[in-house]
């Protein structure tokens, strides 16, 4: 007899995530950046590479292997065959193809169809300031198909701008928009970053029932004068991370989320100029490992004002 998976026989109050991302051999994106801060923070994270190259894509050069639509088929069915496809949460991050974002709809059906409290959190990545850095014929699949049964978006200005056709020029705009995503199927939004004349905050809103008004806040964010990778997925698996602890309050969620990732972001800045580094000449890799303080216990610094 086959010992228990004690992620399943004793599970742990968090949750068990399924997560399907990108990967590199050296850096912090995609699943780097994400699987690790959700370990400390007490979930059990089965990783799925949906590419896996020697370095984020900002370098000179990369090399590596990108997962098909089959492959990933293949490696859900081989789970199911021994009994391991039950998880509470699925995280997505970019995908670089309709086939391959196709099939991470059969995968949500296939999860729910184990689990239909499944929690499902997307972070939309198509692009930013202006600019699709994915085909367009992604846009249409994610709005008219995979945020449907997404549980809570994280898209940035830009992609809540693509997903809704409204563009968001003001802090009601931005707060709409969040509405007309919520009328479309997730119960939590967080626009992670919207830029309005110079000003950065995040607004966050959740529908605690259908066609009751969300209950929104916004987080006011400072300017870090350097350009990073990675961040994005950090902030949503830390979204994820507190969001599941705190479950009616997304509020206290991303402040702890904020908190943490700004933390690390100086951090990372600080690193740089010790090594002598101009830290606005380039993209810069964050530093994870030497955050993992502010990632377990974040000192909340940012709080969040509620709209009334």
């Amino acid at each position: 007899m086959a010992p228990p998976i004690l992620s399943l026989a004793l599970p742990s109050e968090t949750g068990r995530v399924l997560s399907i991302q990108s990967h590199t051999v050296q850096g912090y994106v995609g699943n780097k950046s994400a699987v690790f801060p959700l370990q400390l923070l007490g979930y059990d994270v089965d990783p799925i590479h949906s590419v896996q190259f020697s370095n984020h894509t900002g370098y000179p050069t990369f090399k590596g292997q990108v997962l098909n639509g089959q492959q990933l088929c293949d490696l859900i069915e081989g789970l199911e065959a021994n009994n391991l496809l039950y998880y509470t949460h699925l995280l997505t991050g970019y995908i670089g193809s309709v086939s391959f974002l196709n099939t991470i709809l059969q995968v949500v059906e296939k999860l729910r169809s184990i689990n239909p409290n499944l929690i499902y959190v997307c972070d939309p990545v198509m692009g930013d300031e202006g600019k699709l850095y994915v085909p367009s014929e992604l846009v249409s699949v994610y709005r008219e198909k995979v945020v449907p049964v997404a549980s809570m978006l994280t898209p940035n200005q830009f992609e809540a701008e693509q997903l809704t056709g409204f563009r968001i020029g003001s802090e009601a705009d931005g707060r709409e928009a969040c509405k007309i995503l919520h009328a479309a199927g997730p119960a939590k939004v967080v626009i992670t970053s919207i830029n309005i004349d110079g000003n950065l905050f995040l607004i966050g809103s959740h529908q605690k029932e259908k066609g009751q008004s969300p209950e929104q806040f916004k987080i006011v964010i400072p300017k870090i004068p350097a350009y990073f990778t990675g961040t994005g997925d950090l902030m949503t698996a830390l979204l994820l991370g507190w969001s599941n602890k705190y479950r009616d309050n997304l509020d206290i969620a991303a402040e702890l989320a904020v908190s943490s990732l700004q933390a690390l972001l100086q951090r990372t800045v600080n690193d740089y100029v010790t090594a002598g580094f101009d830290p606005q000449s380039s993209s810069l890799e964050i530093r994870l490992i030497q955050s993992q303080d502010d990632i377990r216990n974040p000192q909340v610094k940012f709080k969040s004002e509620k709209y009334n």
